[in-house]
């Protein structure tokens, strides 16, 4: 596996969002550029730790829109398995009645019961960190997201698939997963959120800026929010830029990750 210093990685990821350069020739384009619902009202992520780090993807998703739009409703769910595969979870089971999403407590610690015709409007997936490129789990990769495809559709709701991030010392993985995650989602005819290029683009161009906690593989609480930045973008086919919620983060360094967001998710859906 060939190491890349930090002017390499910068010259992959431009010529990954570019699309035309030769180390990812035989990647294929990513032909889903919507999910097909307009303003999802609600949604569920199902996946593992890297979406339920740092009070889980959702609750920042749902900062950024209320921040962005505080008139539109957004109910959104996290399903996670810590380390888990696309094959761990039922998925069929997630959208029984009266079962998962039955109620929600708001920010301000009200239970209320929920009514919603249609349980979820999108499933955002995401298999284990490794499973789309090892040689042992990529086929269980490609049949589960298959599977669980078509169990989504037929409960009415749109598939989409979350590109994880290479681990920190493992930056060749991020070009095996864009590759492994484009080429799913243009098999299920389903959007892929380009977050692991994201990911790639920061850490080759602000090093500095801490994406990952000490295990070089989770999310620290800025990798969370630039994940959550490029959900946010692609889901609702909104910029990111400017918003007012940080997270807490430094303002400046917010912008930094909204900008990469936002570059992201127009080059890589070409929007």
């Amino acid at each position: 596996m060939v190491k890349l210093n930090r002017m390499g990685r910068a010259l992959l990821v431009a010529a990954m969002l570019a699309g035309g350069a030769a180390p990812l020739a035989a990647q294929p384009a990513a032909r889903v550029t919507e999910t097909g619902v307009a303003s999802p009202a609600s949604m569920v992520f199902i996946g593992n730790s890297f979406f339920y780090y740092n009070n889980g993807i959702t609750n920042h998703v749902s900062e950024f829109l209320r921040a962005n739009a505080p008139s539109q409703r957004l109910r959104a769910t996290l399903i996670g398995i810590g380390g888990s595969g696309l094959d761990w979870h039922d998925v069929e089971s997630y959208f029984r009645p009266n079962a998962v999403a039955r109620y929600t407590i708001d920010r301000n610690n009200v239970l209320s019961l929920n009514h919603d015709a249609r349980l979820f409007d999108v499933a955002v997936m995401m298999d284990c960190s490794q499973c789309p490129v090892h040689p042992d789990l990529n086929g269980a990769f490609a049949e589960y997201a298959r599977r669980h495809a078509e169990t989504v559709r037929r409960h009415g709701a749109q598939p989409v698939f979350f590109m994880s991030w290479a681990y920190l010392d493992k930056p060749d993985m991020t070009v095996q997963l864009a590759e492994a995650y484009t080429r799913i989602g243009n098999e299920n005819g389903a959007m892929v959120i380009p977050a692991g290029l994201a990911f790639a683009r920061v850490v080759a161009e602000r090093p500095d800026i801490g994406l990952y906690v000490a295990d070089k593989r989770h999310p620290s609480l800025a990798g969370t929010y630039l994940a959550a930045a490029v959900t946010y973008a692609a889901l609702f086919n909104q910029s990111p830029v400017g918003s007012s919620y940080t997270a807490g983060l430094d303002p400046a360094v917010a912008r930094i990750l909204q900008d990469a967001a936002a570059s992201t998710v127009r080059e890589y859906l070409r929007r």
